[in-house]
């Protein structure tokens, strides 16, 4: 096999991977489409527990998913409306992220609109506490952070059977977790057991266009986290079908609904005792949540449990911070290995030029120079065989249709000019996981999210809006092609002239940042190939001289 059979190989495994996950996308079984009243219906379930968390009696599921007065939270970072029923985080907006279809709206994370939903709960269980399904009061019906204030408190109380119990949400400037404290206020004369869960519900359905990225299939469903278990992952049609990998009860972890660029997760801090859940709960709706004792409270005594919520975009070196593995939700695909250090390079080279394209162009560069002595051998080798082009010409002339007879003259031609044939394809394999990687790189990092390059280039994450980088990319790869041997087969010859234009094309669904990455590559190999190209010639007409 050489070279330019190799590069087709790869471009056509790539090409149908690509195809592979797409259909696989197109025509696998999707959650059931339900009516606007019944979209919400089973998120009044709740969770179930194990006997060590003494559920007692659960309360009836509601028809719908009951709506009460709206609580509007504004923050630097926030839009959020919190409903009376149950203290529901019903409608989080992250006002620093566009939506992909909508660049003149926010990105509207959290929400119980007419089709979707995807929202925060938390309650107790055991019938005498409340549960999302009760309904709370709150002082004011707007909150707004004012300038100066690092922190906003919001509170909501509930009061039945002699029990109040406070729902207050904290929320931090500049941050996307929200701080979730509830207090148990027992003026009543019997001690209650509290056990605490918090959950996420969601429907089935990946967000619109960015659940394909590049043709590829990005991650949706439930993500959780033990450090022994570590990392699992159920999509929704696995919880539908009991196959869900949720860890067992653990005193360290956290669970989370994920999906392309940002996840919610509820995140428990230290070593508290927590049970995991996920249920398929009807309707095509999905829970997963945790279950966390609060204890017993005395007649007359206050207790009180707070728990984190994470609503925000998957930013790795603040998903590090915030718990260990949480960073996982980021889904590198199976290059895992090499896209990590890669996305470290250029987050090191983005804070030192302040541009994601003029680090990718930085790091593709570096790519390129690192790896030289691979691609100098592959360029030497593609040399060897530019020139032995006429004496080629001239055995397939020799021997017609004779293919054995000719491709033992071709061997023995190899040998006598000390060329491998082959001397190109091992540099090229090198390479194939890094471009790989790099792939999955850009596919999976949101801090490429609407990061502008420059001019038109205003989102590295999509398409170019106009096909500019991939036209100069295919007329990068025309140059590459006239640059190597012709190919002996005239069918393997117009493939090769072929490629590039049907490449380009493939590109034009590739995001700007992707392209980016290619159209350097090509041009420094251009380059590269261009000198040792030229050195040889030089080599050989000085040799043929003497």
């Amino acid at each position: 096999m050489d070279t330019q059979r190799l590069i087709v190989f790869i471009v056509f495994s790539f090409s149908l991977l690509m195809l592979w996950e797409n259909w696989q996308k197109e025509h696998e079984p999707k959650p059931a489409v339900v009516a606007s009243q019944q979209a919400s219906s089973a998120a009044a379930d709740l969770p179930v527990a194990s006997k060590a968390a003494q559920p007692g009696e659960m309360p009836k599921t509601a028809d719908v998913l009951q709506k009460g007065k709206r609580i509007q939270v504004k923050t630097d970072v926030f839009n959020i409306e919190i409903d009376t029923v149950g203290g529901d985080l019903r409608r989080v907006e992250l006002i620093q992220h566009e939506d992909i279809e909508h660049t003149k709206k926010n990105l509207v994370l959290l929400h119980d609109g007419k089709d979707e939903t995807y929202i925060a709960q938390s309650g107790f269980l055991g019938g005498v506490l409340p549960t999302h399904k009760s309904v709370f009061t709150s002082p004011a019906a707007s909150y707004t952070m004012q300038p100066g204030d690092n922190k906003l408190d919001v509170k909501l109380t509930w009061q039945g059977n002699g029990v109040s119990v406070d729902k207050i949400y904290t929320f931090t400037r500049g941050s996307y977790l929200i701080s979730e404290r509830q207090v148990v206020h027992n003026a009543s004369a019997a001690p209650l057991n509290a056990d605490a869960y918090y959950q996420l519900v969601r429907d089935g359905n990946a967000p619109e266009m960015e659940s394909h990225f590049m043709g590829s299939r990005t991650f949706t469903g439930i993500g959780a986290y033990t450090d022994k278990n570590k990392y699992e992952k159920t999509t929704f049609k696995e919880l539908a079908e009991d196959k869900a990998n949720i860890p067992p009860a653990a005193t360290d972890g956290w669970i989370a609904m994920v999906q392309h660029y940002f996840v919610s997760a509820w995140l428990p801090e230290g070593n508290t005792k927590r049970e995991f859940f996920a249920h398929k709960i009807g309707n095509g709706l999905y829970s997963a949540g945790l279950i966390t004792p609060i204890g017993m409270v005395a007649p007359g005594a206050t207790a009180s449990q707070e728990m984190r919520l994470y609503v925000g975009p998957q930013e790795q070196n603040v998903l590090k911070k915030l718990a260990p593995g949480l960073d996982l939700v980021v889904d590198y695909g199976w290059l895992k290995i090499f896209a990590e250090p890669i996305f470290w390079v250029l987050s090191l080279i983005h804070s030192l030029v302040g541009n994601w394209g003029v680090a990718i162009i930085l790091l593709t560069v570096l790519i390129k120079g690192l790896f030289y002595p691979l691609s100098a051998s592959s360029y030497r080798s593609m040399a060897g065989m530019r020139v032995l082009g006429p004496k080629m010409q001239k055995l397939k002339e020799q021997y017609g249709d004779d293919k054995q007879r000719l491709h033992e003259a071709m061997m023995e031609m190899y040998k006598t000019e000390k060329i491998n044939p082959l001397g190109g394809c091992l540099p090229i394999l090198v390479q194939i996981p890094v471009f790989i990687a790099l792939y999955y790189t850009l596919l999976g990092a949101v801090e490429l999210r609407n990061a502008p390059f420059f001019a038109w280039i205003t989102d590295l994450s999509v398409p170019d809006p106009y096909y500019v980088l991939p036209v100069i990319m295919g007329i990068t790869m025309i140059l590459q092609t006239r640059m190597n041997p012709t190919p002996p087969d005239p069918i393997q010859a117009k493939v090769m002239m072929i490629m590039p234009v049907a490449f380009s094309v493939f590109f034009f669904f590739f995001p700007a940042g992707l392209v980016l990455y290619w159209l350097v590559n090509n041009v420094v190999s251009i380059a590269q190939q261009w000198s040792i190209n030229r050195s040889i010639e030089k080599a050989k007409l000085a040799s043929s001289k003497h």
